[in-house]
């Protein structure tokens, strides 16, 4: 099952469980739609391609809530990609 983060792990942009901009990886990692951009749809951390989260019914959060745990990496790749405005190469 998703974990459903609540957050946009390079800018921290607050993402709920209904949010039509998250986007995700395979191994869960996820961000909001412009640094997806950023970083042409493609994961920082694993090179995978990012593609928009699904949406648990609202009639499912109460018996499976979205995580509450913040992720944040705005340091390295993404403090570079966030000055500069262009994505690093997650394949470097």
């Amino acid at each position: 099952m998703l974990e459903l983060r609540p957050n946009c792990e390079c800018c921290d942009r607050d993402l709920p469980p209904g949010s039509e901009a998250a986007r995700i990886c395979t191994f869960e990692h996820t961000f909001c739609m412009d640094c997806a951009e950023r970083f042409e749809d493609l994961c920082p951390d694993c090179g995978g391609g990012l593609v928009a989260r699904p949406i648990r019914p609202e009639s499912q959060l109460h018996r499976y809530p979205a995580s509450l745990r913040r992720v944040t990496r705005g340091h390295g790749a993404y403090r570079a990609a966030r000055a500069s405005a262009t994505p690093p190469n997650p394949r470097a």
